[in-house]
């Protein structure tokens, strides 16, 4: 179990170890994994990291001379990018989205082969970040590894959140100064760290305006337009208005990360390699009564729902974005647009 730290220190940032922004962050508090507040905030749906928990306790020897030593010969998905940013895109809509390029690339690789690229990298080579689900496909010793997690604990956040089914587990290993950019998903997230330092800034839902996610028909789905290093102010002009939460995820600590939470992950510079371990759950069943005013959540989900429904029956991105201004242009009375009006209202 990695050592406690105080919730003070997690803003360590040195000068040169992770990018500077200027915009606002707050601090997601740091917590006791069994503390009554950590139960609280889970069950808002609000960000924490909990921190003297045993939940992946048996993993926290992964090192890659450990995994390399059980996992060698198996076969791994591996992404490069020559940015050292990884955004992602759906291969099927990239395949007929006109004149899109792809972020990163995907090669498949043993485990041996992946070490070894990452210890001979120097300057120049593409970044190397390793995203492989944890299957039928790993040794034995990872199957047992895995099965040591605390899975009452997971369970029973699980069933007390009443979450849908969990989807997957994947083991990311990132090279130090990777990157990716800001997102959100529709499942929640518990974000296991085992090695290295990740920094995790947060954007609620309600920063959907300010983030400028790409077109649901886009391959970039879910993922934002905009620059974090060079935003383009007048093409996202409510970029400059956006708000975060931050912290930075250390060996044995778990980030919950809501669904429909942005996030943006970038591992240490100084660090060779970062690994976690994710936990992906469904929501639960929609509920039977509806009640209003929607959640912010809700009509995120609304706005993706219509969407999908209008570039299915239209097959043009154009006629998409024509159709919805003539639904609303004229149509629909609005006050100028203020920063501090949440999307929930």
């Amino acid at each position: 179990m990695a050592e406690a730290r105080d919730v003070t220190t997690t803003t360590d940032k040195s000068d040169d170890e992770f990018a500077k922004f200027d915009f606002s962050v707050s601090e997601i508090p740091c917590l006791h994994y069994q503390s009554v507040e950590a139960e609280r905030l889970i069950s808002c749906e609000k960000p924490v990291v909990l921190r003297d928990s045993r939940v992946i306790s048996t993993a926290m020897k992964w090192s890659l001379d450990y995994l390399e030593a059980n996992m060698g010969d198996s076969k791994c998905n591996v992404y490069s990018s020559q940015t050292g940013r990884f955004k992602y895109f759906d291969d099927k809509k990239a395949q007929t989205f006109p004149g899109f390029e792809c972020p990163m690339q995907l090669n498949e690789m043993t485990f041996d082969e992946f070490v070894r690229k990452v210890r001979e990298w120097k300057a120049g080579d593409r970044a190397l970040y390793l995203q492989q689900a944890l299957n039928d496909t790993v040794k034995p010793s990872i199957v047992r590894d895995f099965i040591g997690f605390d899975w009452d604990w997971l369970n029973f956040h699980q069933a007390k959140q009443k979450w849908g089914p969990l989807t997957s587990n994947l083991v990311l290993i990132a090279m130090g100064g990777n990157i990716t950019p800001a997102h959100y998903d529709e499942q929640h997230n518990f974000f296991c760290q085992v090695e290295g330092r990740k920094r995790c800034i947060l954007f609620h839902p309600d920063q959907f305006e300010c983030l400028y996610p790409h077109p649901v028909s886009h391959p970039c789905d879910r993922q934002s337009q905009v620059d974090f290093d060079r935003p383009d102010f007048s093409r996202f002009p409510k970029f400059k208005h956006v708000k975060g939460w931050e912290t930075i995820v250390h060996p044995g600590e778990i980030l919950y990360i809501p669904m429909y939470w942005w996030h943006y992950i970038e591992s240490a510079k100084s660090d060779t390699t970062t690994t976690s371990i994710t936990f992906w759950y469904r929501s639960g069943p929609t509920p039977q009564e509806i009640t209003w005013p929607l959640s912010v959540e809700q009509k995120i989900a609304v706005t993706r729902n219509i969407e999908k429904m209008l570039h299915d029956a239209l097959k043009n991105t154009e006629e998409v974005r024509e159709l919805l201004h003539m639904i609303v242009d004229g149509r629909y009375p609005c006050e100028r647009w203020d920063h501090e009006r949440p999307f929930t209202q």
